[in-house]
């Protein structure tokens, strides 16, 4: 039966008749929960969608054109705002901790000039904090933002993504409601389908982020929804679009690391898997960040070539050492890495510490396989668990959970799990989702 198409507002309303309906999160790619918020400083709420994409010479002349305006007129406070965010987008494309710092002493210098009400470098610090998961902090400036102008979408993006990661889920899709209500545009759109999607609930989130993908005004904010209506179509089963989209939005922006992953997934699951090692491998080039050097690194040791994964390795070693330095709040993929490819007890450590500044759900499933591969079995049952308070049907966390049972000896608990990731994508990870067949033929040997 064909289902018309609701206002977003609606949308995100009928979310609380879901809370039992089944949900595929697309875990891998984390749309705007790890800093990837890229506001504009005009208040428009968008997601900055050139989030994901290398740089190009249009945001490199922009940066240097808002220099120039500031050095002309130095005491603007909208222009150090305006140049914090571009730095922010810069940072986020690059990794480059150093532009962090550039845009920090923009934003700051903007709110020196303007402490009160300065919305434009409110809502910049929030994203900043939260692109440096420092949730808390983004959380603070989030509402220092709303105070300013309760009447500012970006605002409430940005309190939405703060609260998601802090796992304050009732409170997060106030925020979007709020947002939705303000501006139905492709920003709320997104994160209204991001709402179903954690939720349970993937076709209406897909419709959601198609309807977002349509509300795009820009290439970017185009290519951000492909990736993500990528990423939702592998996760129900079906990488023949997945790679279709991700083609699509690579025909956009063709330096894209989000969406290089996106296909390297797609064609990893498709059995192309050579052709996903030259994606990853251009992901890296883009932007080195952790899970595209963790991805290729596993599906380079998935196909035997050992040397090849232990150079991704390496780096995630030199970069964990670096993090650890310098007091940075631990990813998802640091903590797993440190569990399937350094010291579980290491892993557990750092689990502990980020599910107590960062008790997302990803973060909880992360501690959980770290308190596994450490042997503490019974903890790690509870915090796998937390992961799947909501409902969530991710692979990974199913496999993750799975794994946990059996080594508890909860076999039909771990066959059910374990069944339920493989039937929700066979190759959901090139070297778990070999590890959950075996898993589900030794439980069956043994009855």
């Amino acid at each position: 039966m064909h289902r018309p198409e609701e206002k977003p507002a609606t949308t995100v309303r009928r979310r609380r008749h879901l809370r039992a309906t089944a949900v595929t999160i697309a875990l891998g790619v984390v749309m705007f929960t790890v800093g990837a918020i890229g506001l504009s400083p005009n208040g428009s709420g968008m997601p900055d969608t050139a989030t994901s994409a290398a740089p190009s010479p249009g945001p490199a002349r922009s940066i240097e054109a808002l220099r120039e305006r500031v050095k002309r007129l130095p005491k603007d406070p909208a222009g150090w705002a305006e140049l914090g965010m571009a730095l922010i987008q810069q940072a986020r494309t690059t990794a480059d901790q150093a532009t962090y710092a550039q845009a920090e002493t923009a934003l700051r210098r903007s709110l020196a000039l303007l402490p009160a009400e300065n919305l434009h470098a409110e809502i910049g610090m929030g994203a900043l904090a939260a692109a440096r998961h420092q949730f808390h902090d983004a959380l603070t400036w989030a509402r220092k933002a709303v105070a300013t102008s309760p009447a500012t979408p970006a605002a409430y993006g940005v309190l939405a993504d703060a609260h998601t990661q802090l796992g304050q889920y009732e409170e997060a899709e106030e925020a979007v409601q709020k947002m939705a209500d303000l501006r139905p545009d492709s920003s709320s759109l997104a994160r209204a389908s991001y709402i179903f999607e954690l939720r349970g609930d993937t076709a209406q989130a897909t419709r959601l982020m198609q309807r977002a993908l349509r509300a795009a005004g820009t290439p970017g904010e185009r290519a951000f929804a492909l990736t993500h209506l990528s990423s939702l179509a592998l996760d129900s089963g079906d990488p023949a679009i997945a790679l279709r989209q991700a083609q699509a939005g690579l025909g956009i922006a063709p330096r894209d690391a989000g969406l290089l992953e996106a296909r390297a997934k797609a064609r990893t699951a498709t059995d192309d898997r050579e052709q996903a090692v030259a994606d990853y491998t251009a992901a890296i080039a883009a932007a080195p960040l952790p899970q595209y050097l963790l991805g290729l690194g596993e599906l380079q040791q998935s196909l035997g070539h050992r040397d090849q994964a232990e150079a991704q390795y390496a780096v995630l070693r030199a970069q964990e050492t670096l993090r650890r330095a310098a007091g940075t709040p631990a990813d998802v993929d640091a903590i797993l890495f440190e569990a399937d490819h350094g010291d579980p007890r290491r892993a557990v450590t750092t689990g502990e510490t980020a599910v107590r500044e960062r008790p997302f759900l990803a973060v909880h499933d992360a501690y959980a396989w770290a308190l596994h591969r450490a042997g503490r079995d019974d903890e790690a049952l509870a915090q796998a668990e937390q992961a799947l308070a909501l409902g969530t049907r991710s692979a990974l966390f199913l496999y993750h959970r799975g794994a946990i049972h059996q080594a508890l000896g909860h076999n039909d608990a771990a066959r059910e799990d374990l069944k339920q990731a493989l039937a929700i994508d066979p190759s959901f990870h090139p070297l778990h989702a070999p590890a959950a067949r075996a898993a589900l033929r030794r439980i069956d040997d043994t009855q």
